[in-house]
């Protein structure tokens, strides 16, 4: 029987991918703070570690496919929560779960954001590579919440691509979707901040395929890079942002 792990299943996302894999007709168990089947706190050390070895327990077989959608928001009121569960929360969770995965041959997809190339701090995107907690803390005193987000999408984007070739060896595909503006309970929030809220709708107005993403279109990018058609797609950073990153940096690839 396969087996696959969704975080943040709870909304969003990670609920879409939920459904996507369930439909697929796969053997999915959700990890969220609440209504979830693995009930686990991924903004702790403790509580990834927690949500390890409950994954273990329920998969003692091991794992097809890990997928880390549980995210903080740039609006959050507290701003060390963004780099503790957008980045630790997926990579610590990975390396936990790294045997399980190649026990099965499986894949793992990361969820970045195509607002990552935004950030601009280089001493917090090594910081947070380099896992080195006491430099994050200093740094992230110093940011705004987008750049605090933004940083933290892009050092998980940096990892996955500095990490990928030796998962593969262990015969793990490591890719990672970087969706644009998607509708969510998490960018609603946004839509309504006093500060950002204005912004939002404009920034909405420009995207190039003439509607906000849903968390459909993520869903169905993951299970792509999460079946056997993907097979080959390894290291790989797909942008599912309705032609965003193509408009705002067309000489990048």
């Amino acid at each position: 029987m396969s087996g696959y792990l969704v975080t943040g299943s709870a909304s969003g996302i990670g609920a879409a991918v939920c459904e996507r894999l369930l439909d697929d007709g796969e053997n999915v168990l959700g990890l969220d703070r609440q209504d979830a089947d693995i009930v686990a706190d991924l903004s702790t050390v403790s509580g990834r570690r927690g949500a390890v070895e409950q994954a273990l327990e329920a998969f003692p077989e091991g794992l097809d496919g890990l997928v880390c959608c549980a995210g903080v928001g740039s609006t959050s009121a507290t701003l060390s929560l963004i780099p503790e569960v957008n980045f630790f929360g997926s990579i610590e969770l990975l390396e936990g779960l790294a045997g399980a995965l190649q026990r099965r041959r499986g894949a793992a997809v990361l969820v970045s954001s195509n607002s990552a190339p935004q950030a601009t701090d280089e001493a917090y995107l090594q910081a947070l590579i380099n896992g080195d907690r006491e430099a994050v803390a200093a740094r992230i005193a110093e940011l705004s919440g987008h750049a605090a987000y933004c940083g933290s999408k892009q050092a998980l984007a940096r990892w996955m691509r500095q990490q990928a070739p030796a998962y593969a060896r262990r015969g793990v595909r490591l890719n990672a979707v970087a969706p644009g503006y998607t509708r969510t309970a998490m960018t609603a929030e946004t839509e309504q901040h006093p500060e950002y809220g204005d912004a939002i709708r404009e920034f909405l107005a420009t995207i190039p395929l003439g509607r906000a993403g849903e968390p459909s279109d993520v869903a169905n990018a993951i299970g792509f890079l999460l079946s056997g058609e993907a097979g080959f797609v390894c290291g790989s950073l797909l942008y599912v942002d309705g032609g965003h990153d193509a408009m705002f940096r067309p000489d990048n690839i």
